[in-house]
C-alpha cells in the first residue's frame, strides 16, 4: 500500500516571542511599539489557537511537515512543538536577519521524517538591508525516499506593488538558481517542493519569468536537454487554478489574493522520484472559519488581539504518495 505525505505552508502572522524576550541588533528598539502587551499569556494564547489549527489540518490528521514563516525565534517553535502535545514534532530553522527579526522554519514529525542537517541551507534575499529568506532542508521518509522542500518568504509590497516587485524578482531568480543546483547535485529525479508566501500572485512575472513556475504541466514534465543553454527546470505552480476562483489565503482591501503558494518539480510531476503528488493543491481554513482568515493581532494594534483569531493568512497543503 502506498505512503501518503501531506505537506502544508502556513504563515504564522507574527509570532513573535514575549515583549521582553532578549533580542540583539535593536531589534528590541523596533519592535517596542509592535510587542506592546505581548506578553507570555498572549503568545500562549496565540500559540493554542495554531496548534489546534494544525491539528486539524488533512481532516484531523496534520501535516508530516508543515513549512512556517513569520516566526521570530527557535524558542517559540519549541513552545508551539510543546502545544502540539503527544505527537513527535521536530523542527527544520536558522536565524534570519529580517529587519523586524521573522523567519521562516519547517515542523516536521520525526516519527516520520529525518533531516539531513547537512543539507539545510538559507538564504537571505537584500533590500537595502536583509529582508527575509529561503530556508532548504532535505528530508527522508521512512522507506528512504528523499524530499527536498524549500520555505519561501518573499519580500513584502511595502511601498507599492510595482515599486517592490524587483525584490521578489531577485528572490525568484534565487529560487530558481538553488532548483537548478539542487538537480546538479542530487540528479534529475530528486523530488522537490518549493512553499511560501510569495507576496506575489502565481501569474506574477516573479513567478513566471524568474522563478520559472508554469500552470502547464507538459512544460515541467519534459526531461531537460544536455547543456547549460538548454537545461531549463520548471516549477508547477499548484496554486495557479485557484488563482483568479474567487479563493484567497490573504486579503487585502476586501479582494482575495493567492500569495500563499506549492510549487512542483519535475520528479513530482512524472512520479521518478518514488514520490508523486497526490490530488490539487487546497487551501487549509482553521476550524470554525470561511472565507477570509480570522487574524489573532496584536495588543498595541486598535482593537487588540482576537481571542479566536489564527493568523491573517490561510494556510495551503498538498498530499504526496509513496510508490
Amino acid at each position: 500500500m502506498a505512503d501518503r505525505h501531506f505537506i502544508a505552508f502556513w504563515n504564522l502572522e507574527n509570532l513573535f516571542d514575549t515583549e521582553d524576550a532578549p533580542r540583539s541588533g535593536g531589534l528590541d528598539r523596533r519592535l517596542a511599539a509592535d510587542l506592546k502587551g505581548w506578553d507570555a499569556a498572549v503568545l500562549d494564547q496565540k500559540l493554542g489557537q495554531i496548534a489546534q489549527a494544525i491539528a486539524a489540518m488533512d481532516g484531523g490528521a496534520g501535516p508530516g511537515i508543515l513549512g512556517v514563516c513569520e516566526v521570530e525565534s527557535a524558542g517559540v517553535l519549541k513552545r508551539l512543538v510543546q502545544k502540539l502535545g503527544s505527537r513527535k514534532w521536530g523542527f527544520v530553522h536558522a536565524e534570519g536577519l529580517d529587519a523586524r527579526g521573522i523567519d521562516t522554519a519547517f515542523l516536521y514529525r520525526r516519527d516520520r521524517y529525518k533531516v539531513d542537517r547537512k543539507k539545510v541551507f538559507t538564504h537571505f534575499v537584500m533590500r537595502r538591508t536583509y529582508t527575509r529568506d529561503i530556508l532548504q532542508a532535505g528530508f527522508a521518509t521512512a522507506a528512504g525516499r528523499s524530499l527536498v522542500l524549500l520555505a519561501n518568504h518573499w519580500p513584502s509590497r511595502s511601498g507599492g506593488q510595482f515599486e517592490s516587485e524587483p525584490y521578489r524578482m531577485t528572490a525568484a531568480e534565487t529560487l530558481a538558481h538553488w532548483h537548478t543546483r539542487i538537480h546538479e547535485e542530487q540528479g534529475e529525479d530528486i523530488a522537490v517542493l518549493a512553499m511560501g508566501d510569495f507576496n506575489d500572485e502565481p501569474f506574477d512575472r516573479s513567478l513566471v519569468h524568474y522563478a520559472l513556475a508554469t500552470n502547464a504541466r507538459d512544460r515541467v514534465a519534459g526531461r531537460p536537454g544536455s547543456g547549460p543553454l538548454r537545461v531549463v527546470r520548471r516549477f508547477l505552480n499548484l496554486a495557479a487554478p485557484l488563482a483568479g476562483s474567487g479563493e484567497g489565503t490573504y486579503f487585502y482591501g476586501g479582494q482575495p489574493n493567492m500569495l500563499d503558494q506549492i510549487l512542483a518539480g519535475r520528479a513530482l510531476v512524472t512520479g521518478s522520484a518514488g514520490l508523486r503528488l497526490d490530488g490539487p493543491m487546497s487551501i487549509l481554513r482553521p476550524p470554525g472559519v470561511t472565507g477570509r482568515p480570522r487574524p489573532f493581532l496584536r495588543p498595541a494594534l486598535r482593537g487588540g488581539i482576537q481571542a479566536d483569531g489564527f493568523s491573517d493568512h490561510h494556510a495551503v497543503g498538498v498530499a504526496l504518495v509513496e510508490d
